[in-house]
This record gives structure tokens, sequence and C-alpha cells, in this order.
């Protein structure tokens, strides 16, 4: 049972996502349906979160003037994700044109760093794209991640015994 709360926390972590959290759950010969489900919902419940806070928290972290070192660290950290979200959603709309949509889905969908749900959303976000749709999009592509990590997870491990 401990596994399965790990595949979830580990689904929720920024950057790692349910790219961690499958190859986790292969690894420990976890049920895997059980923990494709758990590592979906877990990857999926910040996405809203994400759209309609995270772009606000960072805008308002930009502006900290503060001299203290943290405060300093934290407009740093703002500034970066803000620049992240910005580009990466700039560089979407450029390639998809009017297939956004499904460029949300392949940007997710594909395991490669700096991809997945925290990404793509926080960048439809900035795109003011609609949330029902980027949800979707974003959906699809983590179901689409999901497998293709279970895949190579499994070849992996059937390589490696």
């Amino acid at each position: 049972m401990l596994h399965y709360f790990i595949v979830f926390f580990i689904s929720m972590v920024p950057l790692i996502e349910l790219r961690g959290a499958i190859p986790y759950a292969v690894g420990f010969g976890l049920n895997m349906y059980a923990s494709y489900a758990i590592a979906i919902i877990g990857n999926m419940l910040p996405v809203p979160v994400i759209f309609f806070f995270a772009r606000k928290v960072l805008e308002w972290g930009v502006k900290i003037t503060n001299p203290n070192k943290i405060a300093q660290g934290f407009s740093k950290f703002c500034r970066f994700c803000t620049e992240k979200g910005h580009r990466g959603g700039e560089k979407l709309k450029a390639k998809a044109g009017r297939g956004l949509y499904f460029a949300l889905f392949l940007f997710v969908g594909i395991p490669l760093p700096g991809t997945g749900a925290w990404t793509g959303t926080l960048a439809a976000s900035f795109l003011d794209m609609d949330f029902k749709k980027s949800c979707a999009a974003a959906m699809c592509g983590v179901v689409l991640a999901g497998i293709i990590m279970g895949i190579i997870s499994f070849a992996v491990k059937g390589a490696l015994t």
C-alpha cells in the first residue's frame, strides 16, 4: 500500500511527474493497472491549481523587490518559471497554429525533460487557452506519456533481468 502512495506523490512532483512514477511502479512489481490510474490522478490533480493560480503567483513573485536574499531567490525562481512558461507557450503557438490543443497533447504526452502536465498547463495558462480543452489535452497527453513510459520501463526491466 505504501508503494501506491509513493507512486501517487511521485506523479505530483514537477518535472518528474508520471514519467518517474511509472518506472517506480514497474521496478517494484506493482499492479500496473492500479499504478497507472493512481499516477494519472496524481499527475492531473495539480492541473487546475496550476492553470488558475500558478501564473498569478509567479507574476506577483517577479515583482518582489525586497533586498532579503530569500525574497530575491524566490523572485528569480518566479522569473525563471514565468519566462519558461512564456517561451514554451510561444513555441507551442508558433509551431501549432490552429492545432494548438493537439500540440499541447503532444507536448505533454511525449516524455522528454521539461515537458509534462505542469509545464503544458502553465503554458496553456500563459496563452489564455480554454481551461476545459486544455485539461482534456493535458489528460490525453498524460495517458500517452504513461503508455510510453510503461512500455519503456517494461523493456528496460526485461533487458536487465
